[in-house]
């Protein structure tokens, strides 16, 4: 995972499959150079690697090009903290073919080198083909002092951000309630 660029290629009839994937690859190498020379001085991350993991968090939780910084942001302050960053996509990516689509408290409670919730720091290694724009995020967060972010439940795949647990839980209850309700309704 992470080590290929997404994006449209263009290939000739004939192209080796081994051709097509060094061409994806090279970019990958290319635009991740590119980002990480202009990363944050003061980023939380050792090696452009981390940056890569990182980015490929981020692509997989959110939609939005706007949110991709400030998500960027809150795991720059969570691993400068020492927090876990404590995100789904990666424990659902340690649970391989046998995530169901349900995420369960058991799911996050069990060990796993890709668990955020049961360890600290960036798991080994990426979870998804991070684009240019989650890319740019991992290297130059957003950082306004978030330790927390939900979904808010709109269709636009927004998110609530949270300077603070008690803020987050409030954040997190008003997601739930919607949530039920909307489940009422089919």
């Amino acid at each position: 995972e992470g080590l290929f660029f997404p994006d449209t290629y263009l290939f000739g009839k004939g192209t080796r499959d081994i051709d097509l994937l060094r061409q994806a690859r090279a970019r990958m190498i290319r635009e991740l150079d590119a980002a990480w020379a202009e990363r944050h001085a003061d980023l939380p991350l050792d090696d452009a690697y981390q940056a890569l993991i990182l980015a490929s968090i981020v692509e997989k939780e959110t939609a939005l090009p706007s949110e991709r910084a400030r998500i960027a942001g809150v795991f720059s302050e969570r691993l400068r903290m020492g927090m876990r960053l404590q995100t789904d996509p990666t424990v659902i990516y340690g649970l391989g073919p046998g995530f169901d689509g349900n995420l369960r408290r058991s799911d996050l409670e069990r060990d796993g080198p890709y668990n955020t919730y049961t360890r600290a720091g960036l798991p080994p290694t990426p979870i998804a083909l991070p684009g240019a724009g989650s890319l740019q995020a991992a290297v130059r967060p957003d950082e306004r002092g978030d330790y927390y972010f939900v979904a808010t439940g709109d269709p636009d795949g927004s998110h609530a951000f949270s300077r603070t647990l008690a803020e987050h839980q409030r954040a997190v209850a008003r997601y739930l309630k919607r949530y039920r309700q909307q489940q009422t309704r089919r």
